[in-house]
């Protein structure tokens, strides 16, 4: 239980966050400020709010794939059903419970209105913002769905959490894109799952190699959280990851059209980024996976509709192509080519012909 009072310091924060620039293109968190640094500013009546939290820490180990470089990485979280379907759905019987009992009015959330979830579930107790700046718990470690429940009733809030982050900094060290500028501090621009699921436009080159075969989000600062070990993993069966996207080939993903997308991603938390980004995506992982047995999938996209397929075509056909065929590749497609984000990727992959064609590590 927390207060719907306001607390100054959590739109402190969120003003510095935005005033550095962290916030990339979510332009839309400029756009709510206000409203997410006061719930009451989003609910008047509102006097107390009821924080919920569930584990969905993952059965095996969620850094293991960075070893098959040809098969992509989903983020543990995204991997079963669409979490906000899950927690909306015990939120509401809550709510009815609430209602039916105390006479009060109650809304819920899940990720889906201008509400500063983990601050708020600070304040009630459940964990602590941890140097990754997600929430922690003793009891559940780093792998937790946040709902919350806005209610007329007045509760006596919870006690907050102490900080048990100690001297540890091993989320910090994990991060492939050097995204915390400090402890406690995320430079969203920078963060693998922010370029992988909100970030609408191509993915700057600096980031591409760092991203290796992560397709959708990042789990290495939850993964490496000491307090992980103290905790359980639920079995909900809504979490219990689907087959296909524990290891899924990267050559079959890049063969998604949208109609097939959005029927492999039915469901899915998946489904809301939409066919080309994810394929985006997955061209990265396959110019980084070094293996030439990829590459058509890669070339097949040369071709593809969007714009951002084709510029991470070109850069993992580069990538994977021996010098002479990509050539053949560029002055095959680069003269037709309209779109000036491709061909700043042709021309630039011009500019390293020289090079060989074997994709880095």
């Amino acid at each position: 239980m927390a207060s719907a009072d306001d607390a100054p310091s959590d739109g402190e924060g969120l003003r510095q966050f935005l005033s550095l620039g962290y916030a990339g293109d979510m332009a839309w968190l400029s756009r709510t400020a206000v409203r997410r640094a006061a719930p009451r500013a989003l609910w008047p009546e509102a006097r107390s709010v009821v924080v919920v939290a569930l584990n969905y820490g993952p059965a095996h180990d969620p850094l293991r794939l960075l070893s098959e470089p040809t098969r992509g990485i989903v983020s543990a979280y995204a991997q079963g059903r669409d979490y906000h379907d899950v927690l909306k759905g015990r939120l509401r019987r809550l709510a009815r419970f609430v209602v039916d009992t105390f006479g009060a009015e109650a809304k819920l959330f899940v990720d889906t209105a201008p509400v500063m979830e983990k601050p708020l579930a600070a304040r009630a107790g459940i964990g602590w913002q941890g140097k990754h700046t997600n929430l922690v718990s003793r009891r559940h470690g780093s792998w937790l769905f946040l709902g919350e429940l806005f209610t007329t009733l007045d509760l006596a809030p919870n006690s907050t959490e102490d900080d048990h982050c100690g001297s540890c900094h091993q989320c910090l060290d994990v991060c492939p894109t050097d995204a915390f500028p400090a402890p406690y501090r995320l430079d969203a621009s920078r963060c693998i799952s922010y370029l992988t699921i909100e970030h609408k436009g191509h993915i700057a080159p600096e980031f591409r190699e760092a991203m290796s075969n992560r397709i959708y989000g990042c789990d290495d600062c939850l993964a490496v959280c000491p307090w992980n070990k103290f905790a359980s993993r639920t079995e909900e069966y809504a979490f219990l990851p689907r087959a296909e996207l524990t290891a899924p080939r990267l050559a079959d993903l890049a063969a998604l059209d949208d109609e097939t997308f959005r029927t492999v991603f039915s469901g899915s938390p998946i489904k809301r980024t939409g066919r080309d980004r994810f394929v985006r995506n997955v061209l990265i992982a396959i110019g980084n996976c070094g293996d030439a047995k990829v590459l058509p999938a890669a070339k097949r996209l040369l071709h593809d509709a969007s714009p951002l397929v084709r510029a991470m075509a070109v850069w993992a056909s580069q990538r994977l192509a021996p010098p002479d065929e990509f050539a053949t590749l560029r002055a095959r497609h680069a003269p037709t080519e309209r779109d000036p984000a491709v061909l700043a990727e042709w021309h630039g992959a011009e500019s390293l012909s020289g090079r060989s064609g074997c994709a880095r590590p």
